[in-house]
C-alpha cells in the first residue's frame, strides 16, 4: 500500500509503538522501516504478532527477534500459511 494512503493515528504510530514494545530501540526502529516501510501497511494483528510468534517458536526470545527484524524487516511479510 502507498504510505500516502495510511493513517498516522491508525497505522504509523501503532507500528512504531509495537515495534519498541517488541525490544527495538528507535534506531532499530528506524532501520527495520527505512529498510521496508511497507511494513506501515501490515495488520498488527494479522501479520506483525503471528509472524513474530513463529520466530519465538523457532526458539528466538523477543530481543533476539527484534535484531533479526531490524537485520532482516521483510520476515514481517512473510506468509505462515
Amino acid at each position: 500500500p502507498s504510505l500516502l494512503n495510511l493513517s498516522l493515528k491508525s497505522n504509523l504510530k501503532p507500528t512504531v509503538q509495537w515495534l519498541k514494545d517488541l525490544g527495538m530501540d528507535d534506531s532499530q526502529v528506524a532501520k527495520a522501516i527505512a529498510k521496508a516501510p511497507t511494513l506501515f501497511g501490515l495488520s498488527i494483528e494479522r501479520n506483525l504478532k503471528p509472524t513474530v510468534q513463529w520466530l519465538k517458536d523457532l526458539g528466538m526470545d523477543a530481543l533476539q527477534a527484534a535484531k533479526a527484524i531490524t537485520v532482516f524487516p521483510e520476515l514481517l511479510h512473510l506468509s505462515l500459511d
